[in-house]
């Protein structure tokens, strides 16, 4: 199994693709922004899963290199998923 696998199969519970729309500023409607703030939230929340995990395997000794390169390839698209996420909820004011 490949490491895209892995991450497609986080995405899936989001129903996003990796990258999807980087360059798209999507028109977002209130209900849409709802949306993608709970999208945001449930991304980090994730996010800070993974992190706990990655640092309990460090600790406990059990060094599985390559599953712990998988989980932080997995724990970085999550990090450019919201901050996508962010950049859209966060409009771009140019004084």
């Amino acid at each position: 199994m490949d490491d895209t696998t892995d991450i497609t199969y986080i995405n899936k519970t989001r129903e996003i693709t990796p990258r999807e729309g980087i360059d798209e500023a999507p028109d977002t409607t209130e209900h849409d922004h709802a949306e993608m703030t709970d999208m945001l939230l449930g991304l980090k929340t994730e996010h800070r899963r993974i992190d706990t995990e990655i640092k309990a395997l460090i600790e406990t000794g059990a060094i599985d290199m390559i599953n712990i390169r998988r989980m932080k390839k997995i724990k970085l698209s999550i990090k450019d998923q919201i901050t996508y996420f962010k950049n859209i909820l966060t409009p771009d004011i140019i004084a």
